[in-house]
């Protein structure tokens, strides 16, 4: 199945360059760039990509009010943020908005196109320092006690992906997930996508909220 991506960069030259790189990939199909956020949101609107390049500085509207409204008016295009700046506030905002990974733009080819790939499929992509940066900020505004309810959700889990579902909370990575529960990668996948599919989240970013959130685990 060939992944339509959008590339939304205000540098033409960039645009280029991304564009090159993913035509040479056999499942891989740039279908339109934007040199800004509106024309981002219109083509998205326009396009329906599976995935959305998104540099984060652009004129007019930038990348994170973009994101936001392209998961708005088209749920099923993920968006990868791109930016030349390693903050924390773009990360934070851009998960926020919606953004299913955040990469910067050195990025290796090869690394750019695995992200893409994974993303495409339902996952997330952000590091363990920035996912660790998350829960610390996330911590503090998590209800706790006996005023905290329960999601009613918890019950459509089986108990190992209950299981699985606190370990993707506490930030580990499938591999961490397969040694920690001596379980292999692949099942460690599977239960992943079965989470998400129940739990009716988008990807693990939400998956590790939502284990905050419901209880699951509590904040340190």
């Amino acid at each position: 199945m060939t992944i339509r991506i959008l590339i939304a960069d205000d540098e033409a030259l960039l645009r280029m360059a991304f564009s090159t790189v993913l035509e040479a990939q056999p499942d891989m199909a740039p279908v339109g760039e934007a040199a800004d956020g509106i024309q981002a949101i219109r083509l998205a609107r326009d396009l329906r990509p599976d995935v959305v390049l998104m540099d984060v500085r652009m004129p007019g509207t930038d990348g994170i009010e973009a994101t936001r409204e392209v998961i708005r008016i088209s749920p099923q295009s993920r968006v990868l943020i791109l930016t030349t700046f390693d903050l924390d506030e773009y990360a934070f905002a851009g998960l926020h908005a919606g953004a299913s990974g955040f990469l910067l733009k050195n990025t290796r080819p090869e690394e750019l196109l695995t992200a893409i790939r994974s993303v495409a499929a339902g996952d997330a992509v952000v590091s363990p320092r920035i996912t660790r940066r998350l829960l610390e900020n996330f911590r503090p505004h998590i209800p706790g006690g006996s005023s905290a309810v329960r999601d009613e959700r918890l019950s459509r889990l089986s108990v190992r992906e209950r299981e699985v579902l606190v370990q993707v909370g506490r930030g580990l990575s499938n591999t961490e997930i397969a040694a920690t529960l001596y379980l292999a990668e692949a099942t460690v996948k599977s239960h992943m996508g079965r989470i998400l599919q129940k739990l009716e989240l988008r990807d693990r970013i939400q998956a590790v909220i939502f284990a905050y959130e419901s209880r699951l685990i509590h904040p340190a």
